[in-house]
């Protein structure tokens, strides 16, 4: 009998392993370990801060979600372009239940893209294996995305809105049941989708593959044509129509719309060694790239077409990517977020071809551990800037909230944010000029707070200093 409960056991385990889900889900349990972190890990605190910004100020100044706004605003309102949106009203949703706090844009993320990952593994087994599906899913779960999906920032949580859409979009083209249910969630998701992010559109490109399958009746494959260019048309809307007017009608840009082809091209190839980078380190890891190499070449040898079709469309479509981004895509590494499914697909096929069970948990395994490796500051604040924390509640009680205020942090927003204040970010340079200070003074600004540690400046300014620690200090800019 006892044997008998350790065989069932056994078996109820080996059952359970084999279900994706629980890897999706011991993932997002294992994520949530320090989720209430403020947004000042090691990587990109500056853009998760700005996310938090417009979530924030939906939530206390003006909830219309068409008229989003930050905080590094100088002394003008702080509305301006960027992506539509959506991640940062989902969080000023949640906000008006329980109080606005950072770190629900770290769970809604975190359970979007977990979600998404799911709708990865099932659109993969339409067309290949199960074995093959696993395989990709769990490479993509512990690729980068394991460390930007439990970030405040959008990249993961739009990619995984479109892989939702594209298992609909499939299903309706291949005739599944319930063709309007299907094609509806294909154009909300993805309108959603590519609303939060523009690249995450590139991956459209497969259906090519669709429309030329002779097999799909006419009347269909054009009715969903249509239904993709209204899908386009909120999209076309928003990003070449709003945001423009956003940042001509209240003055202040924020949003990076891309640059020409010509220059773009031009700084990717002077930048190319880190735009590689992004490529064989930052998306699957060494091992996972390797994989993703021996994978390609195996499908190129057994002339697997599918897959060569979905990795050749899909890298044109991302090349446009990449050339209107130039500089910005090889010094962001998030930028190759949304073409990591497709290296997943194509890692996870080589490792399915592996016939013994054990290696390929073991290489699975292997690249799971480096990634994990890789990551771990993201779940440390960074020591320099702890003293952030503190800094609002400094400003409390000196600063009227209504005040504009300077800050020596350069480009990076993240302090304004932490001072829960508004006006300008600086470089230290600026601040030792008196012309300068002077006409931010003329402006509105009556506050200048120096960052000692977290921007390696312990300058001293010759105004009235009202506030002094080891980490800060707070001058008041003088008639």
């Amino acid at each position: 009998m006892l044997i008998m409960d350790k065989k069932t056991i056994k078996e109820y385990i080996s059952n359970i392993t084999k279900d994706i889900r629980f890897w999706i889900i011991l993932l997002l349990v294992i994520r949530l370990y320090a989720i209430t972190l403020p947004p000042i890990e090691v990587s990109h605190s500056w853009r998760q801060t700005t996310v938090a910004m417009a979530a924030r100020n939906f939530y206390e100044i003006d909830n219309n979600i068409l008229y989003p706004r930050i905080d590094i605003s100088e002394d003008l309102s702080g509305i301006t372009g960027m992506e539509f949106p959506i991640f940062n009203y989902l969080i000023y949703i949640i906000s008006l239940i329980f109080g606005y706090t950072h770190w629900y844009g770290r769970v809604i993320n975190l359970i979007i893209t977990s979600i998404g990952c799911y709708y990865f593994y099932r659109l993969i087994k339409k067309y290949f294996s199960e074995r093959i599906s696993f395989c990709s899913t769990i490479i993509l779960l512990t690729s980068i995305w394991l460390q930007y999906s439990r970030k405040i920032m959008p990249d993961t949580f739009s990619m995984s809105l479109v892989i939702i859409g594209l298992y609909y979009g499939t299903n309706y083209l291949e005739q599944k049941s319930k063709s309007i249910k299907n094609i509806t969630l294909y154009v909300i998701f993805c309108t959603l989708g590519i609303l939060s992010k523009l690249p995450s559109g590139y991956i459209l490109i497969i259906f090519t593959i669709h429309l030329f399958d002779n097999r799909i009746p006419l009347n269909r494959k054009i009715s969903f044509c249509l239904s993709s260019l209204l899908m386009l048309i909120p999209v076309i809307f928003w990003y070449f129509y709003w945001v423009p007017y956003l940042v001509d009608e209240y003055g202040l840009w924020h949003f990076f719309m891309g640059k020409s082809f010509s220059e773009g091209i031009s700084e990717i190839i002077i930048n190319i060694s880190d735009t590689l980078k992004h490529f064989y380190q930052h998306a699957l890891m060494y091992i996972g790239f390797v994989t993703f190499i021996i994978g390609l070449v195996i499908c190129i040898v057994k002339k697997e077409k599918i897959i060569l079709s979905i990795l050749s469309l899909s890298f044109l479509a991302f090349c446009v990517i990449i050339f209107k981004s130039g500089w910005t895509f090889a010094h962001h590494e998030y930028y190759i977020i949304p073409f990591v499914p497709i290296m997943s697909l194509v890692a996870g096929f080589a490792i399915a071809s592996i016939e013994k069970k054990y290696l390929r948990v073991i290489l699975l395994l292997a690249i799971a551990i480096e990634n994990f490796s890789s990551h771990t500051s993201d779940y440390i604040v960074k020591g320099n800037r702890k003293s952030l924390l503190e800094l609002e509640s400094v400003c409390d009680k000196i600063i009227p909230l209504e005040e504009l205020i300077v800050i020596n942090s350069g480009a990076d927003p993240t302090v304004m944010y932490f001072a829960h204040r508004k006006g300008w970010v600086c470089h230290n340079n600026d601040l030792l000029d008196k012309t300068f200070v002077t006409s931010l003074h003329e402006r509105g600004a009556e506050y200048i707070i120096i960052l000692k540690k977290a921007f390696g400046s312990d300058m001293k300014l010759d105004l009235p200093r009202i506030y002094d620690c080891e980490d800060y200090d707070i001058y008041r800019i003088e008639q």
